[in-house]
């Protein structure tokens, strides 16, 4: 499994309608994506910070969605972030939820 972790600064005030697009229209797009699993995302409780981490099947789809829709997602969220989204990639090593046990070391 693989992840990518998506992290930005948002604007004064739009924790709310962040949220309602990413429930509305992210996510929607996220589940018509090829190897999607999973979306969590964070916000700070001051609203001024989140973050998102995706969940895909293995690192070819997720670097197709990053070729292809994630431009689409930072476009509907663009007016709700201030600067440019950090995005890290990462193997997924553990999780309960998902039964991923880490690979025996040889």
């Amino acid at each position: 499994m693989y992840a990518r972790r998506v992290s930005m600064k948002l604007k004064p005030n739009s924790t709310a309608e962040f949220t309602q697009r990413l429930e509305k229209q992210v996510i929607p797009m996220l589940r018509k994506q090829k190897g999607f699993q999973d979306e969590i995302t964070f916000v700070a409780p001051a609203g001024t910070e989140a973050f998102g981490l995706s969940l895909w099947d293995n690192k070819e789809s997720a670097d197709a969605y990053n070729r292809g829709s994630y431009a689409e997602v930072t476009k509907i969220m663009e007016k709700l972030v201030d600067g440019t989204p950090r995005l890290d990639t990462y193997e997924v090593s553990n999780s309960t939820f998902h039964k991923i046990h880490a690979a025996a070391m040889a």
